[in-house]
């Protein structure tokens, strides 16, 4: 990937537009997507920033792209930043979803084929989320203590189905640990 410089939206406008096209682009999965547009196509921020913004807001509740729209909106304009960043995310796939809701309530129970589709299209959004992982995956698997770290979350919460809120926050005192010993 060439490196070029960051250059985060102008203006409101230019933030709601490229929050909305990261919705409306969305189905299967808001990740990859946002990951095209705001470094690849759009180029507001660096890999590395947006990894360690979605990072952040993998460890906060809520939906990670809906949280990263806020805090970047946040980041960028401000409080009206994060409620334009959150509507233009958030407003075609509202609509979107009513509709195809009142849609398949209606059809589901009697269309095998539509069924299919829906599981499909499921199919589909995991491969894109897997695709993503990969792309965010790439400069850990440099990094042996960040492997290490990988593998033993999943382990805990896969393997030994310990709970998440016990995982998260020993796992973030370890790497921070592990980032000041330089090991990350």
């Amino acid at each position: 990937m060439n490196v070029t410089a960051v250059a985060p939206p102008r203006h409101l406008g230019e933030l709601f537009v490229g929050f909305l096209s990261i919705g409306a682009r969305s189905f299967g999965g808001v990740l990859p997507w946002a990951y095209r547009t705001m470094v690849e196509e759009r180029r507001w921020m660096t890999h590395a920033d947006f990894t360690e913004t979605i990072g952040l807001c993998q460890f906060l509740p809520g939906p990670n792209i809906g949280n990263a729209s806020i805090v970047l909106g946040k980041r960028w304009f401000g409080l009206a930043g994060s409620i334009v960043a959150f509507l233009g995310l958030m407003a075609l796939p509202f609509v979107w979803v009513l509709a195809l809701f009142a849609l398949y309530a209606d059809f589901a129970a009697t269309n095998p084929v539509l069924r299919a589709v829906v599981t499909g299209v499921g199919a589909a959004g995991a491969g894109l989320f897997i695709g993503t992982a990969v792309k965010l995956g790439r400069p850990l698997a440099k990094k042996p203590a960040a492997l290490v770290f990988i593998v033993a979350c999943f382990l805990c919460v896969a393997v030994a189905r310990f709970s998440l809120l016990v995982v998260i926050p020993v796992g973030l005192v370890l790497a921070v640990v592990a980032a000041r010993r330089g090991w990350l």
